[in-house]
């Protein structure tokens, strides 16, 4: 007996050779040839496979895709083509390629190469970042591609090969966690029948296992020499992105055998728990569902960048319209030059003209120049404007991941900015759209109550319940925690121990005190079923025995543990039975027992409930089944009800303290009646048809009947650590928080009052189909009278919602909008949805309960497209991908599930990261690229307008103030640099003080620091800089000697003096914009300062056929002359005061919110608590949530009561 135990506890040999279709009854069966079946060979199911022989003729001209997979954008062929044409559908850039073209034309005004130059170094940047990416994609693909699988080459012996190399057709050996390499069709396994466990969460972003079974007819293939003349033909349906799908059959040994998605082995699915399985290859490469379904996410670009291509529309307005005036004035001028036999303009020679100055084609010379002034005025357009962006979002992106602030050492698990386009976004969320389990909670569940035979068990305190303790001022919470304390001394192993999914405590029925209690038959039974009742598999570890279990979800693993813990531990299954070591009612003893398991009737959302038929050793059938109380009290006998109230009353209890519950149930079977329903149940699996689920439904539901009660359970989603402090700052940043969650009402009602979304003072709307009127039809069953009557009835809740937030019109009463799935469902109609929105944001808190997947994404849609602005969603799970990839920011949680991540644009390992990402990070991001974007059109206007002013001069004949090489190399080396380092390192605050003040974080939502208010400011003070230094430049160079021998000023002495009055002025501009200076940012402003002086030496030095008229212009004109000197910085202190005086006076008398918190910092106030709550307190409003606001509110109350009072 002890070997026989041993060899199942440690699962030895027998294991492989063990029978599970019986477990999995419910999944598993044989399938037979009906309706879709019949569509084998037509059209959409005529691929056709022949097993172990890839390279035969008839194989060959199918032609069917290899097995290596490409991910990249680009091949090597074409890369240059495509990435041309991605640079150039920008508009800036086609601008500047046509103005490039231009310009080997007589029409330019500078040469060819010098306007050429830029654009290249710019689209040349911006593709080397394009192929350095899709380089890293390529390095992943061979990655992937070199994998190496057993493959059968001949004869029984396998060998290993490539990935890429598999065909169709290939027999491929996969041991235990190995991924599999192509769409497999399982043929066997090291279990005798086949079957395997299969982990899909690259898939389906599901972490629970799910089990496959091969056909009986290829079950017997357990050895690679078995191999060696397997043959078999496959037809099936043709590639397809469906994953739950798969019809086809298979002929072996002249017999025809149907195949279901159970034979389907699916590409980067992961073999587990399972030792080996043969495969034969179905769909490679491309053709795998996996790549079928991987389409691209959704394109998303900030609302920045899009109001950037509007500025950007519109500087090119200004554009032509300055090239349009000039050409006017030009047109006009040179119709006049020839007047009375008298050239005006001489010097430009009319008379000698063949179009360009030719008073007698007045209009055509006018054209010429217009097309002239748009390659002079180009200088307007920040060429660098785009690619700059590029590499600062990038920098920023990095600074993220690297925040060790943001890095959950417990999971290594660091932030995760998965895209840069977004980071300015995360400063301007107005709507944070949240799931609830494994975002706001830890999807961690712990088995802390339960209820046995009308009797409430377990004294611990869940977080809701001290929550709710708070709320209501009860000394409750403080009873229960000491009541705890006394009933566990020090020493006593349930103080000591910390067990993962189990924090129950209660001596009446923890070591085996049960036996003791009233009705110990029924907590024994209770017990064992939740011993018995799961899908669980249990792992022993071979050197210290203990038993571990891999669950299909954290809940069964509760259940599973919470038994073990309290006498019944389960340690083996095998397919036909389960193992107990469970404490006897009788003896008191441990005793092993062994349960004949006949059949899995498993959970699914429809049943809402999980059932199990087996033999125990005194031959007696029971079926043991625990599900929703929804439907479980309505199948309880007439004599099984006797603990139905209290029972109800405990789940009401735990429901309230934001618990998840079952009830659990049992009944005795007849031989008779089982036999019965054993044949209709195994016809029923083995339907390979569209009605399968239902029949196999029907038959389940006639044996989950006349149930007999034992209790309920009782599990905690923990919240996660620092989620309410997390929600009360994001609430003051004044950020509304929707939750979406698929848990009932009651559970998250009270989650909401724990995180504190929700507080005792709010008016709760309440919007649900629970009214007797819509029971009653219900009853009646009549579909379109139930649509009919819970449409008006939704419409007419969401009304009278509306009237009470519009009645309490500017008061501070704070209401919260909760609303079920099936209300939800009629609430998001096209003409409802307008007026739910309308409510809900009326409302301080929004929480939609039963949400599925489907209807998270379509409020998600609705609130970004119904209020304008920028959305961000959060959740870990595969129901939370639509929702993330709806909204304008997806944020992933990479905990237990994880699976959003894949789907995300940024991931974080815990909610509470979020603070820190969106008030500090998304902060700093929106406050620099704004400025960044501001500065870059400022400095263009102030180089671009003095051009314009010095063609007007110039009587618009065309001619550029500067040379050539001057005008290309303004915005690549000596205004760039700084403005990309401002990008990536300003702080107008700490990130301390983000956090102290989190109104700060409005300047974004309200888009403070990228109005258009703000844009036209920096742009008119462009204007403005660019008048001063060339009319300041102009007067005090016009007559008088330049320099000691009397020499006066030239267009390239002029040009010169103006261009390096434009480089101080800017390059110090960005000195006063910048708030937090660092090292970096020093070299780079002064250091693109000194480099003008010495490019100006360098490229003076050159031979005149180069340098042109720059030819040893500093070194002989300009240096020696001190005007030049007093000149620049005469005219860089004029331009820079307008704008030094503005700041200053906003600064001092009108300051924005970021300079009240300079002004505390400055002045040494930021650790005066009366001060700073002073300035804190405009962003506590009565109709925010958070504690910080319920402290706020209770405060109030207690000072209108007083002063009530007073009176």
């Amino acid at each position: 007996m002890q070997k026989e135990r041993k060899t199942q506890r440690m699962g030895g040999g027998k294991r492989k050779r063990l029978h599970f279709s019986k477990i999995y009854s419910f999944r598993c069966g044989k399938a037979s040839f009906k309706e879709d079946h019949s569509l084998i060979g037509g059209p959409g199911f005529s691929r056709v496979v022949f097993c172990n022989e890839p390279g035969c003729f008839e194989a060959d001209i199918q032609n069917y895709v290899g097995n290596y997979v490409r991910t990249t954008k680009y091949t090597l062929a074409s890369f240059l083509p495509k990435s041309l044409f991605e640079q150039f559908r920008r508009v800036a850039n086609f601008f500047f390629l046509v103005t490039g073209i231009l310009a080997f034309t007589r029409l330019a005004p500078y040469s060819a190469v010098s306007a050429i130059l830029p654009l290249i170094l710019v689209i040349g940047a911006t593709m080397v970042k394009e192929g350095v990416e899709d380089w890293r994609r390529k390095q992943q693909d061979i990655e992937v591609n070199n994998r190496k699988v057993k493959v059968h080459q001949s004869d029984g012996v396998f060998d290993y090969t490539e990935w890429k190399n598999l065909r169709v057709g290939d027999i491929v050996k996969v041991e235990k966690d190995g991924f599999f390499p192509a769409d497999l069709l399982l043929l066997s396994s090291s279990y005798e029948d086949a079957v395997c466990y299969v982990e899909t969460m690259n898939l389906d972003g599901e972490t629970n296992l799910k089990l496959k079974q091969g056909l009986e007819a290829t079950s017997i293939f357990h050895e690679d020499s078995d191999f060696g003349n397997f043959r078999a033909i496959v037809k099936c349906e043709d590639p397809n992105a469906n994953l739950y799908s798969f019809v086809g059959s298979m002929e072996f040994k002249e017999v025809q055998y149907p195949l279901t998605p159970q034979q389907l082995l699916l590409r980067d699915s992961k073999l587990r728990n399972t030792d080996y399985i043969y495969g034969a290859v179905i769909f490679t490469g491309h053709d795998t569902k996996v790549i079928q379904n991987s389409t691209d996410p959704p394109s998303k670009r900030s609302r920045i960048e899009r109001k950037m291509d509007r500025i950007i529309y519109f500087m090119f307005c200004i554009l032509f319209l300055m090239a349009f005036v000039g050409s006017i004035f030009f047109g006009i001028a040179t119709d006049n030059d020839l007047e009375n036999v008298r050239m005006k303009r001489w010097y430009l020679r009319p008379d000698r003209s063949e179009i360009f100055f030719d008073p007698k084609r007045a209009p055509i010379a006018a054209i010429y120049h217009f097309l002239t002034a748009l390659m002079l005025y180009s200088y307007f357009i920040p060429i660098s404007l785009y690619v700059s962006i590029e590499i600062v979002k990038v920098l920023q992106s990095i600074f993220i991941n690297q925040d060790i602030l943001m890095y959950y050492e417990e999971a290594d698990k660091p932030a995760h900015a998965r895209t840069s386009n977004l980071n300015e976004e995360l400063g301007q969320v107005d709507t944070i759209l949240s799931d609830k389990t494994g975002t706001l909670t830890c999807n961690s569940m712990e088995f802390i109550k339960c209820s046995i035979a009308g009797k409430a068990y377990g004294r611990g305190v869940t977080e809701v319940e001290r929550a709710m303790g708070r709320r209501r001022g009860s000394p409750l919470i403080q009873d229960h925690e000491e009541a705890n304390r006394d009933s566990l001394t020090d020493d006593s192993p349930e103080s000591r121990s910390t067990i993962k999914g189990f924090n129950f405590k209660d001596e009446r029925i923890m070591n085996g005190n049960w036996v003791n209690e009233p009705h110990a038959d029924v907590v024994q039974k209770f017990l064992r079923l939740l011993a018995i009742c799961h899908t669980a598999i249990p792992e022993v570890d071979e050197d210290t025995g203990k038993v571990s279990y891999e669950a299909e979800s954290p809940d069964e693993s509760a259940f599973v543990i919470a038994a073990r813990e309290l006498g019944f531990e389960f340690y083996g299954r095998t397919q036909t039975s389960i193992s107990l070591n469970e404490l006897d009612l009788v003896s008191g003893k441990k005793v092993e027992r062994s349960y004949q398991l006949l059949n899995v009737i498993e959970f699914n959302s429809t049943r809402k409930r999980m059932s199990v038929i087996v033999r125990n050793e005194d031959g007696k059938l029971l079926l043991l089944c625990k599900g929703a109380d929804s439907v479980m009290f309505e199948r309880l006998a007439n004599n099984g009800r006797e603990f139905e109230e209290n029972t109800k009353d405990h789940v009401n209890e735990y429901a309230d303290a934001g618990l998840r519950t079952l009830i659990l149930a049992y009944r005795e079977l007849n031989e008779n009646e089982y036999t019965i329903f054993n044949e209709k149940f195994t016809k029923a699996k083995n339907l390979v048809s569209a009605d399968r689920e239902t029949v196999i439904d029907e038959v389940a539901e006639n044996m989950e009947k006349d149930l007999i009660l034992l209790g309920a359970t009782a599990v905690e989603d923990k919240l996660q650590n620092g989620v309410p402090d997390c929600i009360d700052k994001l609430a003051q940043a004044g950020i509304k928080i929707w939750v979406l969650t698929g848990d009932k009402m009651e559970t998250a009602i009270n989650i909401g009052f724990a995180c504190s979304l929700l507080r005792q003072e709010m008016k709760q709307i309440m919007i649900n189909l629970d009214t007797p009127e819509i029971k009653m039809l219900e009853k009646m069953g009549d579909k379109s009278d139930i649509n009919k009557a819970s449409r008006e009835s939704v419409l007419q809740q969401i009304a009278e919602g509306k009237n009470e937030v519009s009645a309490s019109g500017g008061s501070s009463e704070a209401f919260a909008l909760i609303i079920d799935g099936k209300s939800l469902a009629y609430a998001l109609e096209d003409d409802m949805k307008q007026m739910f929105l309308e409510l809900a944001i009326g409302c301080a808190s929004v929480i939609c309960c039963r949400s599925s997947p489907k209807q998270k994404a379509l409020v998600t849609r609705l609130v970004k497209s119904g209020t304008g602005k920028t959305t961000l969603a959060i959740g870990d799970g595969a129901n939370d991908v639509g929702m993330l990839q709806e909204a304008d920011i997806g944020v992933g949680i990479s905990g237990v599930e994880g699976d959003a991540v894949m789907s995300s644009d940024i991931a974080i390992a815990q909610f509470r990261y979020l603070e820190r990402l969106l008030l500090v990070h998304g902060h700093w991001c929106y406050r620099r690229i704004s400025s960044m974007i501001c500065y870059f059109f400022y400095k263009n206007i102030t180089f671009g307008f003095t051009l314009f002013l010095y063609e007007a001069y110039a009587s618009f004949s065309g001619q550029p103030a500067y040379n050539d090489w001057f005008l290309s190399l303004y915005n690549v080396f000596f205004s760039s640099l700084p403005v990309i380092a401002m990008g990536v390192f300003d702080q107008d605050v700490s990130a301390r003080f983000c956090l102290k003040f989190p109104l700060l974080y409005q300047e974004g939502v309200q888009n403070l620091l990228f109005s258009w208010r703000r844009i036209i400011g920096w742009m008119i003070n462009g204007f403005f800089s660019a008048i001063i230094v060339f009319f300041f430049c102009m007067k005090a160079l016009e007559h008088q000697a330049f320099n000691q021998d009397g020499k006066t000023v030239g267009k390239e002495i002029l040009g010169t003096t103006m261009y390096t009055c434009i480089v101080w002025v800017v390059n110090l501009q960005m000195a006063l914009a910048i708030s937090y200076f660092t090292l970096i940012q020093h070299i780079v402003i002064w250091g693109s300062i000194a480099f003008w002086y010495i490019f100006l030496l360098v490229y003076g030095a050159l031979p005149p056929s180069f340098s042109t008229n720059a030819y040893k212009v500093f070194i002989e004109a300009l240096a020696p002359a001190p005007s030049f000197w007093i000149v620049t910085i005469f005219v860089t202190i004029t331009t820079l005061i307008p704008s030094f005086s503005y700041s200053a006076i906003q600064m001092r008398f009108f300051p924005m919110y970021h300079g009240m918190i300079q002004w505390i910092r400055h002045e040494g106030q930021s650790n005066d608590p009366e001060y700073c709550d002073m300035v804190r307190q405009r962003s506590i409003r009565p109709t925010t949530v958070g504690f910080t606001a319920r402290l706020a509110a209770r405060r109030n109350r207690f000072r209108d009561r007083h002063q009530n009072l007073s009176r």
